[in-house]
């Protein structure tokens, strides 16, 4: 079994899971073409298990698609929807990246762990100042609802409250 995206106008309208042979026979009257795509492949690189694979030659098209995706045929590869206008595309993975690096402190850092910080991008910070746009809300690890409900952000080091 494969699984295969219907490509149309380069954007990706469905996937579906089938043999090959399935299209020797298959009579569709849509418009658009078929191609296949890799469940395994994520960034340009082939998991096995959630491990990457030993032999990547199995890793095609550098994402497994979704609807919406776009198919480009310049690159064989299917790039997800650009989810702010700030992101840019890094042409190796084909996903799309924030322009300042995701937060590396993502918990309390205590043992056991408290809390952890649940992460988000604010396009609107961003664009008012170009050197923030993390913020986050500490969320509790044993699922109780944390007293704190600040909104924090990055400043390239830690979290701040706003």
């Amino acid at each position: 079994m494969g699984h295969y995206a219907k490509i149309l106008n380069n954007k990706v309208v469905k996937v579906i899971v089938a043999e090959a042979e399935f299209f020797d026979t298959f009579v569709d009257d849509s418009p658009g073409d078929w191609i296949q795509t890799s469940y395994n492949t994520r960034g340009g690189i082939h998991y096995t298990n959630g491990l990457p694979s030993e032999d990547q030659s199995q890793a095609f098209r550098k994402n497994y698609a979704g609807v919406d995706f776009t198919y480009d045929a310049e690159r064989d590869a299917f790039i997800p929807p650009k989810p702010f206008d700030s992101w840019v595309l890094n042409e190796t993975t084909c996903w799309w990246e924030a322009p300042i690096p995701v937060p590396t402190i993502e918990n309390d850092g205590q043992d056991p762990i408290v809390y952890g910080w649940y992460i988000n991008w604010d396009e609107d910070i961003y664009q008012n100042d170009n050197t923030k746009g993390w913020t986050a809300t500490k969320q509790n690890i044993d699922g109780t609802e944390n007293p704190d409900t600040a909104i924090y952000e990055w400043n390239g080091s830690s979290w701040v409250a706003q």
